[in-house]
């Protein structure tokens, strides 16, 4: 996927502008920011479902539209109704040729075999045939995240997909996605304030901050220097045992998404 001299503006408020971003396949990008920054509204630009200010973005080979079947979106955790009907398995489906109906005999029976290898896939063959409001938050992630893989695609659009969940799903679910890049050379952008459960799966970092932006490796991008630069006050970033903590003034942790004035970021190897 790539951005070239991409805006983005909204009224008098400019996101980002002049952004260049081209993520290859297999590579997995990181999109970090504080809320408002324009993380998901990249997202909703790749997806076709938000058009640029200025600039171009295409994806697996094409300009960004919506319905391109070669694209997998995750998006974030929210609640389900304990009394939605729909089960697992139904949702995975729509992943499959979702936007088609009268797919035949032979259609639907290669749908049902999709369907129950990416729920094989993602560990969610026990309890992909129960109700989704009666699911944990964990087991409902691992199900769109089959949904995602459904159509095969060869880019994944995330959207904070480990929000609200408790630290073993996150890494799971992290897994998960990073496996299947791994296996299928797809591209992933992942969208997340959950930096530590990615953060040594992360190829390039992202940084999106009040209409600036640094695009590089993890050492590169996570420094005293360059953070203090994008929130225009002193944040700083210190080793312990093996692991990095980020430590700044309050409106800067409070954009970072931190609580107590530092943050702790998980080495990278």
């Amino acid at each position: 996927m790539s951005l070239a001299g991409a805006r983005l503006s909204f009224g008098d408020r400019t996101l980002w502008e002049n952004l260049d971003l081209d993520v290859a396949p297999g590579e997995f990008v990181a999109v970090l920011g504080p809320n408002g920054s324009g993380k998901t509204s990249l997202l909703k630009v790749l997806l076709g479902q938000l058009g640029l200010t200025s600039g171009t973005a295409h994806i697996a080979g094409t300009a960004a539209r919506a319905g391109n079947s070669d694209v997998g979106y995750i998006p974030q955790q929210k609640s389900i109704d304990e009394g939605l009907p729909l089960r697992g398995v139904e949702l995975v489906g729509l992943g499959v040729d979702g936007h088609r109906w009268g797919l035949g005999i032979r259609g639907l029976a290669r749908r049902r075999r999709i369907v129950a290898d990416v729920i094989e896939q993602v560990g969610a063959s026990a309890f992909a045939n129960a109700p989704l409001g009666s699911l944990s938050g964990g087991e409902q992630q691992r199900l769109r995240v089959a949904q995602a893989l459904a159509g095969d695609p060869s880019v994944l659009l995330c959207d904070e997909p480990l929000l609200s969940l408790d630290l073993a799903n996150q890494r799971l679910v992290s897994k998960l996605i990073d496996r299947r890049r791994r296996t299928h050379n797809t591209a992933v952008l992942f969208v997340t304030h959950e930096i530590n459960p990615i953060l040594p799966l992360v190829d390039r970092v992202l940084y999106l901050v009040d209409g600036q932006f640094r695009i590089g490796r993890p050492r590169e991008v996570m420094t005293s220097k360059v953070l203090s630069d994008l929130y225009k006050t002193e944040v700083d970033v210190l080793e312990v045992r093996g692991r990095l903590v980020v430590v700044g003034t309050g409106d800067a942790m409070d954009a970072l998404g931190t609580a107590g004035g530092h943050h702790v970021h998980e080495e990278w190897r």
